[in-house]
């Protein structure tokens, strides 16, 4: 059976998030202050000081997935502690305000929580879907053996185009110029390659072509175009030419999956780290505004 970070260890750290809430709640309903419930009362400061060792040790585990001589603990057990300790803080902070709020540092602080907690739900649903996206996608191949393949269908495409036509040969060389995988953030998301842009130059060309002809040049997509350049030239190309762009569109058309597939396989990778950008320096700020709670509670209070 396998050991996901969610049932590592027989859900270990399921059952000790479990424990801990139900272990709080009857607390909290047991407990009697004679006031309203808050951070003040010994619970309080009882489930407060349990809430920040969690901060901490949440925040340990950055240290620890890049510590590889470490004994402890695997990095897997440290990340289903993270996940299952981390959506407890949500109820051990509610029950240590009290359910009290108002516009200061404490509440400040229990928002940034709940922001990271949030993007940390993200964070596992994307390591749960992605990587499988991710395999599927790449069917057995490795990116680095996908983008080799494109390398020498480029190679390919250019030789025959040499012998087909110098518009075909412009065409295709525009579109490895335009074939560009990866780039900034927002290309990687859109999962883009370009290359197809190039191609669909001939557009052009083939409505320039019939309006001479006579006759009304209809929409084209750029995913038709490939169809189209037989038209662009059969009637004028030779028995040799006509296979050579046989060949042509057959090797274009599995440049285009391959370069899809990259692009796809750049955008899973992509959505997997990119919420890191947001959640790790959000928790850096939320560590700073919880010294900034502990340090207006004591010493203030």
């Amino acid at each position: 059976m396998h050991d996901s970070i969610l049932t590592h260890a027989k859900s270990r750290y399921l059952w000790v998030s479990i424990g801990l809430s139900v272990v709080s709640i009857a607390l909290y309903v047991w407990h009697d202050p004679g006031v309203a419930p808050n951070g003040g009362t010994w619970l309080g400061y009882t489930l407060g000081t349990i809430a920040a060792l969690i901060i901490v040790l949440l925040l340990l585990f950055g240290i620890r997935k890049r510590s590889y001589s470490t004994n402890l603990g695997s990095t897997r057990g440290w990340l289903s502690a993270h996940i299952y300790l981390g959506t407890t803080l949500i109820l051990l902070v509610l029950l240590h305000c009290g359910f009290q709020f108002g516009w200061n540092l404490h509440t400040f602080a229990l928002v940034l929580m709940l922001i990271v907690i949030f993007s940390g739900f993200f964070g596992v649903y994307a390591y749960l879907r992605y990587p499988t996206l991710m395999t599927r996608n790449r069917e057995s191949a490795t990116r680095d053996a996908m983008l080799e393949e494109i390398q020498e269908i480029d190679q390919n495409a250019l030789a025959l185009a040499d012998g087909i036509a110098p518009e075909i040969h412009a065409v295709v060389l525009r579109s490895i110029e335009n074939t560009r995988l990866g780039g900034g953030v927002w290309t990687q998301l859109r999962a883009r390659d370009g290359s197809d842009i190039a191609i669909a130059r001939i557009r052009d060309a083939i409505e320039k072509r019939e309006t001479q002809l006579g006759v009304a040049p209809s929409p084209m997509q750029a995913g038709q175009t490939i169809i189209a350049m037989v038209d662009f030239l059969a009637g004028r190309a030779d028995d040799k030419q006509s296979e050579a762009l046989r060949k042509l569109i057959d090797i274009l058309s599995r440049k285009r999956s391959l370069a899809t597939r990259v692009a796809r396989d750049i955008q899973y990778q992509a959505i997997m780290e990119i919420w890191l950008y947001f959640h790790v320096p959000l928790s850096i700020a939320l560590l700073a505004a919880l010294i900034g709670h502990i340090i207006s509670v004591f010493f203030y209070w």
